[in-house]
């Protein structure tokens, strides 16, 4: 049995939709949110032990995990988009993944260079950059679990 690359495209995108499709979905970002948030609960306690200033907000974990859940639902949908639309989603999300992680780093790099964020240092500087790999790491490995991409490119 053949499949044409519409059908073939199309299919994946469908399953998501039924109910245990989208609970399967579900299911793998919650894992993906709570494997990141420990993550970075982890990074957030080496830092705090290297010296990181205490006060820092983004090593606490009301902050980190927020992030955390609106980053990887964001890049969830994004990656959703690019499936979806994309003629070559494998292509375009090996350079995208890297592009956004590296724009979601200029932030911090900022913090080097001037105090708007209070109680910013080097080592909790530092740990807020791994920690933006860390979840960006831990969500490409869900979604491409949770929402693969077609290996077929669209004509």
């Amino acid at each position: 049995m053949s499949t044409t690359p519409s059908s073939a495209t199309t299919a994946p995108a469908q399953s998501i939709r039924s109910g245990p499709g989208r609970a399967a979905v579900t299911g793998w970002l919650i894992g993906g949110i709570v494997a990141a948030s420990i993550a970075n609960a982890l990074i957030a306690l080496i830092a705090l032990a290297a010296g990181a200033s205490e006060d820092f907000q983004p090593l606490q974990p009301g902050a980190y995990v927020s992030f955390t859940v609106l980053g990887v639902l964001i890049g969830a949908a994004g990656w959703a988009v690019v499936r979806r639309r994309s003629a070559d989603p494998r292509a375009l999300l090996a350079r995208l993944v890297p592009a956004v992680v590296i724009v979601s780093l200029v932030p911090d790099l900022a913090m080097f260079v001037s105090d708007y964020q209070p109680h910013a240092d080097a080592a909790g500087i530092i740990a807020l950059m791994l920690m933006h790999v860390a979840v960006a790491a831990v969500a490409v490995a869900v979604y491409r679990r949770a929402l693969p991409l077609n290996d077929t490119p669209r004509d």
